[in-house]
């Protein structure tokens, strides 16, 4: 096989190299070569930007036709049409990295099937435009058979990045203030239930949808099967670091809106939410399988970034005390002593 992966060094698709390149496939890969990192024995690197549209379906056209192609970065409507001016008849199967978020947040039940329809808020930018990228291609596939498989992931997480997200994203620095012992912020109660999953796992779902004809025009949501709350993973991953704890201070949405309106958008668009989503087609047509639990899988992100000094210090973001300070500040509580005692 034939295989182009558009990407191939981040954090889901590193380790879609690392599966496939036990399968006889002829690999290449098209990114910017910006991120250092050794590609495995025998991967071609093709060197370009793939928002360069023009550049890009040059060279698509000197290096292809390609059986499969693997799509991990794409992210503008316009990159979508480019795709299909690139590989329409010069592939076998295009297969989409989409995510979860495509979905509307209002659920009235869970887990969500992948037959939902779409419902991304235009204010969750990403989810949007990857929403708006997959109607392109759903499109293309009804009208001409463009042969689309979509998959959707949802939180995935991997060795060098944090396992842990905080209401301000996923930035490393909220392991030190564990670390540290230093109140944390939940938004609401922390009650939201979420399934991550490691990349490693993800992986093996991208090479088993590859070749597959079956896959061709279906979309597959990848999740954990771990449904854990907000709570237990910051519980979970403090155990983890050797930390008491952990002090949590839970701050109402809307309230961080106001207090950290421009950090805290992530929280207003798709934190504050459970995020479960149903996997057993994937299990049942792509053979999928969740191996790598919450605590192994966090542990050993753990000690890669312990081992390579990747966990930033939380003093460099002041905004994250200074946002506590303020809630305290109306709200007439305990930590303001304790902030300035641990800084």
């Amino acid at each position: 096989m034939k295989l182009l992966i558009i990407g191939g060094t981040g954090n889901i698709s590193r380790w879609i190299l690392r599966e496939v390149q036990y399968k006889d496939c002829d690999i290449s890969v098209f990114n910017r070569h910006q991120t250092m990192q050794d590609l495995p024995s025998g991967v071609k690197q093709i060197t370009g930007d793939r928002t360069n549209h023009d550049d890009f379906e040059k060279k698509i056209q000197n290096q292809g036709p390609f059986d499969c192609v693997i799509d991990m970065v794409g992210y503008e409507t316009e990159d979508a049409l480019s795709s299909l001016r690139a590989f329409e008849g010069k592939t076998e199967q295009y297969i989409f990295c989409s995510t979860v978020d495509v979905y509307s947040k209002n659920q009235s039940s869970y887990p969500v099937f992948d037959d939902q329809p779409f419902g991304a808020s235009e204010t969750f930018t990403y989810a949007f435009k990857k929403m708006q990228m997959e109607k392109i291609f759903w499109d293309a596939y009804e009208k001409f058979g463009f042969p689309l498989t979509v998959i959707r992931p949802g939180f995935t997480y991997s060795e060098g990045w944090s396992p842990l997200l905080t209401c301000f994203g996923g930035q490393s620095y909220h392991l030190d203030r564990l670390i540290r012992n230093k109140p944390v912020i939940i938004q609401d109660e922390g009650n939201m239930c979420w399934s991550p999953l490691h990349a490693e796992d993800l992986a093996r779902a991208f090479v088993s949808a590859m070749g597959n004809k079956k896959a061709i025009g279906k979309s597959y949501n990848i999740t954990g099967d771990e449904w854990l709350n907000w709570k237990t993973m910051h519980e979970k991953t403090a155990s983890i670091l050797n930390a008491a704890g952990p002090d949590f201070i839970f701050i109402p949405t809307k309230d961080l809106a106001a207090l950290a309106p421009e950090r805290s958008q992530g929280c207003v668009d798709n934190f504050q939410f459970n995020c479960l989503f149903d996997n057993s087609k994937a299990k049942n047509e792509l053979g999928f399988r969740f191996t790598v639990s919450f605590d192994a899988g966090a542990s050993r992100c753990i000690d890669y970034l312990i081992a390579t000094n990747g966990i930033e210090k939380e003093s460099k973001y002041p905004f994250y005390d200074q946002v506590i300070l303020k809630w305290e500040s109306l709200n007439c509580g305990p930590y303001s002593k304790k902030l300035k005692s641990v800084s």
